[in-house]
């Protein structure tokens, strides 16, 4: 399952894959692939990325276009 919200906050950000998965301690690789939902999200990164942004998990995971 491909994540839109998780691309679309990040690009609408003007941020790297790169820079977030340095945050995330991962390689650029994997961030690429968790965008993609090659690799699932777990619940450790999905509470980062969503503190990160200042979003809700259920808008990073599509569930909602709402982000709050």
């Amino acid at each position: 399952m491909q994540y839109k919200n998780l691309r679309a906050i990040r690009e609408d950000r003007d941020i790297k894959q790169r820079e977030i998965a340095n945050f995330l301690n991962v390689s650029q690789n994997t961030y690429s692939q968790y965008e993609t939902g090659v690799i699932s999200l777990t619940a450790e990164v999905l509470i980062k990325l969503a503190d990160y942004y200042g979003v809700t998990i259920d808008y990073l995971l599509d569930r909602t276009n709402n982000p709050n």
